[in-house]
């Protein structure tokens, strides 16, 4: 038999053996099993030679014994009884099958597998597997701890999506075979913006079809923004001029509009005239304090601040915007909502861009027959809030975490993408911060808590 075989009595003592079995250890007869398997000098603490004197079933074990010369053999056990003719057992047969070799095999298998999983845990960047209906099947440790480790399809997980990516690269690689890459924006499950650089292998099964692609994506959020700051003068510039082009024609217009109209004596044509000139300056006034604002970090002149009144003078500033954009501009005071310590010139800017977005979002949705924005303020023992609320156009969870990253906006080139960025630094720099409650197509809410104490 190509196993070694030993017949023992119910002290454990060898009282046959194979050819096989004296090859590897010798004759054996008349010792306890034990000793010649493993140079023991008592019973092993499990063992199926014993349990089978026991119940006269038959048993099975895994066991590493020890060859003369200390060599070392894993053998399988399995062991049966053999009765005399009342049935009883007398002695116990036992069949040992070398398995040294499958078990080196098995060790550097598992060798292997706990690299692979060591790489792929600890690898520096965000590793998923994906299945053809983009569903993340396996992610790595770095990957859970930033975006969480629910499942699901990875756009959803991601990007907050509802619907696929429009260039994939996993779907691409699903569909040609080959590696794929691409950069991307992605949110954390804290919601915020992740620069990635993506990179799509395919994972074919035995039959050579791609079953899985693995999605590799190194985080490259810092050299994006070292980047930024060498570029974004120029994307700035870029950004703003059509802006200001835009509001020295309308500047233009109202200066029209008052000379003609102290030409003809024309007081209505005068009146509309000037408000065409103030709401013009003003918003170029304020573009201007949004650049200065990015272009040079400076520090807080904080003082003792009436947060009522500042909210009432940032509504003053918008009141001629809201009348020719035909949207009423309320504004309502929780008495008493008393001082903070702030920077009375940064505030007024950050409340003022807030309102002005507010009115943006409604000017662009075409859906409503009316539109208005309210803002509020209020305040308890430690902090003061603003809320500035529209009925406008909303925004998606995707627009939402981008709303104050820089040069973002969801007007196109109606927009510079600098006002909710300014201002959430202003307020951030007040050690406060700016949440966003809105929905698609209703409305958004912004909420601005700033602390009454300088900290």
């Amino acid at each position: 038999m190509p196993c070694y075989v030993s017949v023992q009595d119910k002290d454990l003592r060898i009282i046959e053996t194979n050819r096989r079995f004296r090859e590897e250890f010798g004759q054996g007869i008349g010792e306890p099993c034990f000793k010649v398997y493993k140079h023991r000098e008592e019973k092993c603490p499990v063992c199926p030679v014993a349990k089978t004197f026991e119940d006269g079933q038959s048993h099975n074990s895994e066991e590493l014994v020890q060859a003369p010369g200390g060599k070392p053999v894993w053998v399988i056990v399995y062991t049966c009884p053999i009765r005399d003719s009342q049935g009883q057992v007398t002695s116990v047969i036992e069949m040992s099958t070398d398995i040294t070799q499958v078990k080196t095999l098995q060790k550097k298998l598992d060798d292997s597998q706990r690299l692979y999983r060591l790489l792929f845990e600890e690898v520096p960047c965000y590793i998923s597997v994906q299945d053809r209906d983009l569903n993340i099947i396996h992610a790595n440790r770095r990957f859970q701890e930033d975006f969480g480790d629910k499942k699901g399809r990875c756009y959803e997980i991601y990007k907050h999506r509802s619907e696929p990516c429009l260039v994939c690269p996993v779907a691409a690689t699903f569909e040609d075979g080959q590696a794929h890459q691409s950069e991307e924006v992605v949110a954390s499950r804290s919601g915020e913006p992740v620069n990635v650089l993506v990179h799509a292998a395919p994972i074919p099964n035995d039959q050579g079809e791609i079953a899985q692609v693995m999605e590799m994506s190194a985080n490259i959020t810092e050299i994006r923004r070292l980047q930024e700051q060498l570029t974004s003068l120029g994307l700035l510039v870029g950004s703003i001029s059509h802006g200001i082009k835009g509001l020295l024609t309308g500047l233009h217009g109202g200066i029209y509009m008052l000379k003609s109209g102290a030409q003809n004596q024309d007081e209505a044509r005068i009146s509309r005239g000037w408000e065409m000139i103030e709401v013009n300056e003003a918003r170029i006034r304020s573009m201007i304090h949004d650049i200065l604002y990015y272009a040079k970090e400076r520090d807080l002149e904080t003082q003792s601040v009436d947060a009522a009144g500042l909210l009432k003078q940032a509504c003053e500033r918008l009141e001629v915007r809201a009348r020719n954009l035909n949207v009423p501009l309320d504004c309502l005071i929780d008495a008493p909502v008393g001082e903070l310590e702030a920077d009375a010139d940064a505030l007024h800017s950050a409340l003022a861009n807030l309102l002005d977005n507010s009115l943006d979002a409604c000017r662009v949705d075409k859906k409503k027959a009316g539109h208005r924005v309210t803002a509020r303020a209020r305040g308890d023992n430690e902090h003061v809030f603003f809320e500035i609320m529209d009925n406008g156009i909303g925004m998606d969870q995707e627009t939402r975490e981008k709303a104050f990253s820089l040069f973002f906006s969801s007007k196109g080139t109606e927009g510079t993408g600098l006002g909710l960025f300014i201002a959430n630094k202003i307020v951030a720099k007040h050690k406060g911060a700016i949440a966003i409650d809105s929905t698609f197509g209703q409305g958004t809410q912004f909420t601005v808590r700033i602390p009454r104490k300088k900290g």
